[in-house]
């Protein structure tokens, strides 16, 4: 329990009443007694990383199991050895003459979630048949689900330009050699620098091992002969995220969200690694300058290169669960070198940061703002303070077009470039726009706190308001409620995204009124079984309707949140989290869904992507309540908006000391208690739900509100009252009276 301090004064104080009976017990510190007897701390349960690096297999598929095979079992841990043979069926050859083969052994391991890392082997020897020359060969194929998984991986490097094998890895060190030995996924290819061959790094679940030999890599292998297995073990690869790592946490009272929150770090965990050449992204993402540095990586299978864009939410991710902040700031910083002459930051080191996306820059000031407000790390921000400056005054400028003050596709060097879904979008774009509008109120906001860039600040403030001006006169639609995605020609394409109308909100480009009959148009026609889609119609592209990404979708329930629309929040939270955690491959949240629930590009998707983890954010910036709002937490608001969730507590990590929280309420009786302990020296806001003008609100035990009056630090406003704090420990309790 946190805050134990208080709560040995307010026992004392409770004991003092019972003591002197003639003195009833003040109804404030009944409250506070009640509510602040929450459950125990208990989140590690809900932590998947495994206990250690070097992860076995938990069951084999037993309904792939096929040919001779003795003791499958034996591939898991303690379980004894597994035999696999082939031969030449007797008497059996094909009009060549060649002979006919058995049925091919082969055997599915499922190793219980997705991972990521180095397959190791440690085999009993093998033996050939027939005096064949080489020896027994195997191919292994990895699948992060049962629906993809074939004798090819459901991605291999080689579907991006490596070569070296055919969709699956074959075991090196002239196959599997007759001694005992241990085998590891080394990336290369062991004869001829292109024969018996392995990926090296794979993400997956399954994998599935079967005797084989292909006709390039002979002499070396046969798919004759017998193998033995003594176990299969995985290195992970990814960030170790097990319970003593976490600098941040939370727990509510539904525990399906907090093992979503959980589950969304793992996935963020996986895909936090070292960038190395040969696990990398292959098309042409082997930067000199990120090599040997911790990054965040966009997937765990792929593309495995760190996108700016999607650092904007799995930097956040990053911050709140683990204090290892230098993986996102790898990332941020080295784009920001590769800056072109005209502004433009590359968005990836994909195609040797050539790859032209529209969007990415503008990520690049957000994500650097979100750096800056989390960590506090102002040697970064002064450091790139000229680059974001380029990005905004040079790059956007040039794309603008001055007779609407819009940013227009197609202007200047715009006009083939894509964005975070490669959509052909064209003209006046809302998402760009808004998006715009969102990095010049950051971008303002940095340049103030800087404290000598003031003239930057009212420079880029009064274009956000020039731009959000004319975003709400041009590209709103009264028909519907909700902003156009873009322009076709001189008119506003029939179609509705909601990047663009979440954005618009989150930025205040839309005003109340449109922001509140845009989500309630997303709720009516976007809805899906497994999320929002992030069109209304087809007009962009075909499927796109059906189409959901958790990415994008993190926005717009943050813009529910923001807006005082909680109910609506969860419930696409629920839908869209719980989607994922109960379809395979389960617990890792995904890169992209599609028609009726599936994966949107089929093998090829990412089923462990970082920028799917919204969920954590959103739960601890909302639900918990916890948000920076000055560099590194020195100042921070804490406003829980609780929808059904009955209680919740957690950390928040800061470079000066964690914010813990704690809150819980009684909703028959409109009680609310908030107990939070904050770093010395800083200070913030607590802000929380009265339900009645005519409920009480305490301070510390002290009346600040009673309905009536209210003191000076406070103030009342949409549902919530507002006091004003210094760090240290505080306790608000709404409700009774003395």
């Amino acid at each position: 329990m946190f805050f134990k301090g208080f709560l040995v004064v307010q026992t004392l104080i409770i004991l003092f009443y019972k003591i002197h009976p003639t003195t009833a017990t003040p109804p404030i510190l009944r409250a506070q007694a009640q509510l602040s007897n929450l459950p125990a701390d208990d989140w590690q349960k809900y932590v998947r990383a495994p206990a250690s690096t070097m992860i076995s297999p938990v069951r084999i598929v037993s309904s792939y199991t096929t040919g001779d095979v003795k003791n499958p079992e034996g591939f898991l841990a303690g379980k004894g050895t597994t035999l696999i043979r082939r031969q030449a069926a007797a008497g059996n050859t094909t009009a060549a003459g060649k002979p006919i083969l058995d049925i091919q052994p082969q055997i599915v391991v499922d190793f219980g979630q997705n991972t990521a890392g180095f397959l190791s082997i440690k085999f009993g020897g093998s033996s050939s048949f027939n005096s064949t020359p080489g020896l027994p060969g195997l191919r292994l194929a990895f699948s992060e689900t049962l629906q993809y998984l074939t004798n090819v991986s459901d991605f291999s490097r080689s579907n991006n330009g490596d070569s070296i094998t055919p969709g699956s890895d074959q075991v090196r060190d002239i196959a599997v050699k007759p001694e005992p030995y241990t085998w590891t996924d080394d990336h290369g290819c062991e004869y001829d620098q292109k024969k018996v061959c392995v990926d090296g790094l794979h993400g997956f679940r399954y994998m599935k091992i079967y005797m084989d030999a292909l006709s390039v890599d002979a002499p070396y292998t046969t798919p004759y002969g017998s193998v033995t297995f003594n176990s299969i073990s995985l290195n992970y690869s990814g960030y170790h995220g097990t319970p003593d790592t976490f600098s941040g946490w939370i727990q509510t009272s539904d525990d399906n969200l907090n093992q979503w929150w959980f589950d969304a770090v793992y996935t963020n965990d996986m895909c936090t690694d070292i960038f190395r050449i040969n696990d990398t992204e292959p098309r042409g993402a082997a930067s000199p300058t990120l090599l040997g540095k911790v990054v965040l990586h966009d997937g765990a299978k792929r593309d495995r290169d760190p996108y700016v864009g999607d650092v904007a939410v799995a930097g956040k991710t990053s911050y709140l669960s683990h204090n290892i902040p230098l993986a996102a700031r790898n990332v941020l910083a080295d784009l920001a070198d590769h800056q072109r002459a005209d502004g433009w930051i590359p968005p990836a080191s994909i195609l040797d940061y050539t790859l032209h996306l529209m969007d990415y820059p503008l990520w690049w000031v957000v994500c650097s703002y979100n750096h800056y407000m989390y960590t506090g790390d102002i040697g970064y921000m002064q450091q790139y303070y000229s680059n974001m400056v380029k990005v905004l005054d040079t790059y956007y400028t040039s794309i603008t077009n001055p007779n609407t003050n819009l940013i227009q596709k197609g202007l200047g060097s715009s006009g083939g470039y894509g964005d975070y879904a490669f959509l052909d979008r064209t003209g006046s774009v809302t998402y760009y726009n808004a998006l715009y509008v969102l990095a010049l109120q950051h971008a303002a906001s940095i340049a103030q706190s800087l404290g000598n860039h003031v003239s930057d600040a009212t420079r880029w403030t009064d274009r956000a308001n020039l731009v959000s001006q004319a975003i709400r006169d041009r590209l709103f639609d009264n028909s519907v409620g909700a902003f156009f995605d873009g322009t076709c020609g001189f008119e506003p394409c029939p179609v509705h995204a909601q990047d663009g109308n979440s954005i618009s909100i989150l930025s205040g480009v839309a005003n109340s009124t449109q922001a509140q009959a845009a989500l309630d148009y997303m709720s009516r026609v976007m809805a899906r079984p497994y999320g929002n889609a992030f069109y209304d119609n087809d007009g962009v592209g075909q499927g796109l309707s059906q189409r959901v990404y958790a990415f994008i979708s993190y926005f717009e329930i943050q813009s529910r949140f923001q807006v005082g629309s909680p109910a609506s929040a969860l419930e696409e939270i629920r839908r869209l989290y719980g989607w994922m955690a109960t379809h395979d491959p389960q617990v890792t949240a995904w890169e992209g869904i599609g028609v009726n629930g599936s994966l949107y590009q089929g093998p090829y998707s990412s089923q462990a992507h970082g920028w799917a983890t919204g969920i954590v954010p959103l739960l601890s910036n909302n639900v918990l309540g916890v948000t920076p709002t000055g560099p590194g937490f020195s100042t921070w608001s804490i406003k829980p908006i609780p929808g059904d969730v009955k209680w919740a507590k957690g950390v928040v990590p800061g470079p000066n000391g964690s914010i813990k929280v704690s809150w819980n309420r009684d909703a028959d009786q409109g009680l609310f208690w908030l107990s939070v302990s904050a770093p010395q020296g800083s200070s913030g806001i607590i802000s929380v739900p009265v339900e009645s003008s005519t409920k009480q609100v305490y301070l510390n035990s002290q009346l600040v509100s009673d309905g009536h009056m209210t003191k000076s630090d406070a103030s009342d406003s949409e549902g919530y009252m507002t006091l004003s704090v210094g760090g240290g420990d505080n306790t608000v309790t709404v409700g009774y009276s003395i």
